[in-house]
């Protein structure tokens, strides 16, 4: 009789446990859908609509390598990406805890937005709903256990917006038009293999150095000042991001392979790993 009774508690366990899973994935869709329409209604027109080399003089020598490397003249400018990543993400700031992710990302390039949608699993039944996204000049990250129970989230601060605009450029590799200088990027000469890029939304401002590999590609991207929360305080630490396994996208080269790191007194401190499983694109007309 106890097996009965033992089988009855593990029913009205695993469906309690169902039931909260599909309930949480609702809400959280739900909640994803009303930013991306947030985030749709603040897009503009891309002008112009069309990738012209005549538009990369005066640039440092390095970025005009990269946009003849990356695109070919006559090339649509990207008006939206949708993004899905595979990888690893490390949940401890102390401790190597990788956990396996997926997720999906929506992208509009004017005005500048994003949204990263990621599952990671924590264990069999059990997963963290992450949402990192700059919306409308707004920051936002927050996780929520079985996308239900909230386990952080961030207020919305100058330097939560500043890090998260920051990240849209850094990840533009991967939209390479949006680095256009008539995408609102601003390039300014360091070197023969950098160049410092900055980037005006509103009132957030946002400056990184590009690294440029010897075929001309982007190699690594790097900020002095990325603010991280460091005893429940905001710290401005150094901070980088690499690209490799460059490959044709609908006529565009791009990496499909990356990492991020905080650059701490110790050495790096890498946190997520991850690699492109599709990407689309929708072009300006």
């Amino acid at each position: 009789m106890w097996w009965k009774i033992v089988a009855i508690i593990f029913v009205i366990i695993v469906s309690a446990i169902a039931a909260a899973i599909l309930k949480g994935t609702s809400r959280w869709k739900s909640d994803t859908r009303e930013l991306e329409v947030t985030m749709e209604g603040s897009q503009e027109s891309i002008v112009p609509t069309f990738y012209d080399p005549h538009e990369l003089e005066g640039l440092p020598l390095p970025v005009q390598r990269y946009f003849r490397t990356a695109l070919k003249e006559g090339q649509q400018l990207i008006l939206g990406v949708k993004v899905e990543h595979t990888g690893t993400f490390n949940m401890s700031l102390e401790e190597e805890q990788w956990k396996p992710f997926s997720s999906n990302q929506s992208v509009v390039i004017r005005r500048p937005g994003f949204i990263w949608d990621a599952r990671i699993r924590m264990a069999p039944l059990f997963g963290v709903y992450v949402k990192d996204a700059y919306v409308a000049g707004q920051g936002i990250l927050e996780a929520k256990l079985l996308g239900l129970l909230t386990v952080m989230k961030q207020p919305d601060t100058p330097e939560l917006a500043q890090g998260e605009l920051m990240r849209f450029l850094a990840e533009a590799a991967w939209y390479p038009t949006a680095l256009l200088p008539s995408q609102g990027v601003v390039w300014e000469a360091m070197d023969d293999t950098h160049a410092r890029a900055t980037l005006k939304d509103g009132s957030t401002i946002v400056e990184l150095v590009f690294q440029f590999d010897h075929k001309g590609l982007i190699s690594s991207v790097r900020s002095d000042r990325r603010y991280r929360e460091v005893d429940k305080k905001l710290v401005a630490v150094p901070w980088q991001g690499r690209f490799w396994d460059y490959g044709v996208r609908e006529g565009l080269l791009i990496p499909l392979e990356g990492e991020v790191s905080w650059i701490l007194p110790e050495g790096l401190k890498p946190y997520w790993r991850g690699s492109i499983r599709q990407i689309e694109y929708e072009y300006a007309q």
